[in-house]
């Protein structure tokens, strides 16, 4: 059975979500919790963008507003609104001097600058099954959103020298309007355990709130679960339901 939870943003400890739905060994077992994160809409574009105050159930419908008394369809707009440009954003989440006088930073980024190789050798760390670097490509290429995190190291005797790792990733893919879902998100273990995975998952639920999409939704390991309830994320709010479709054997 699926849990239902709903949801206003708190804070709690780091974890990562394996998401059991991408998995292929996950045909033939019971799907994982699916999670939503909603917040009411505030501080609209402009005058020329209508207001949806729905539910998170009616906005999930996306084109329809609920009354009390009627369901009214929602005229579109005659001129369509221009996509605002996304800009990236980097930032400087942490930085620390090694054992070794070295120094560490820890940069998070929105920009979706992101290696296959390196992205298939952090799932290794965490213990993923390895998939297809063709499918990996296209799932970046094709998500709406694609953040991480990176380790850069300066070495104090060479001027100049730096390693650059990436440690965490997470991915939303979105209809650029209501709704988004939020995956892969992952931090190398060795990384753990230091609020990252917290702070990549806050960055990116703001980043998606700054884009006027509230509707924010995800799948969780049952390891991870209290991770997420513990960020504002309820499973199955409002009675819905997540529904998976598996191929007949």
């Amino acid at each position: 059975m699926v849990a239902a939870f709903a949801v206003t943003p708190s804070s709690s400890i780091c974890g990562v979500c394996i998401p059991t739905a991408c998995r292929p060994e996950a045909r033939g077992v019971v799907p994982a919790p699916r999670f939503f994160h909603s917040q009411n809409q505030a501080n609209r574009r402009s005058a020329t963008a209508w207001s949806l105050k729905a539910g998170l159930w009616d906005s999930l419908k996306s084109g329809f507003l609920k009354t009390s008394n009627s369901t009214e369809t929602v005229e579109p707009l005659s001129t369509a609104l221009e996509e605002e440009e996304i800009v990236p954003e980097e930032l400087v989440l942490l930085e620390r001097t090694l054992p070794d006088g070295s120094t560490e930073q820890i940069l998070f980024s929105s920009a979706g600058d992101i290696d296959v190789y390196d992205l298939q050798a952090l799932c290794d760390k965490v213990g993923w099954p390895r998939r297809p670097l063709t499918k990996i490509a296209a799932s970046l290429r094709n998500s709406y959103l694609v953040a991480t995190l990176h380790s850069i190291t300066r070495s104090s005797e060479t001027e100049g020298e730096e390693r650059k790792q990436l440690i965490g990733m997470a991915r939303a893919t979105s209809d650029h309007a209501f709704n988004a879902t939020i995956w892969d998100v992952l931090v190398d273990p060795s990384y753990q355990g230091q609020g990252l995975g917290k702070t990549l998952m806050e960055k990116v639920i703001r980043t998606l709130l700054q884009r006027d999409i509230s509707n924010i939704t995800l799948f969780a390991d049952s390891k991870v679960v209290d991770f997420y309830k513990n960020m504002g994320f309820e499973a199955d709010p409002q009675g819905i339901k997540g529904m998976f479709w598996y191929p007949r054997v």
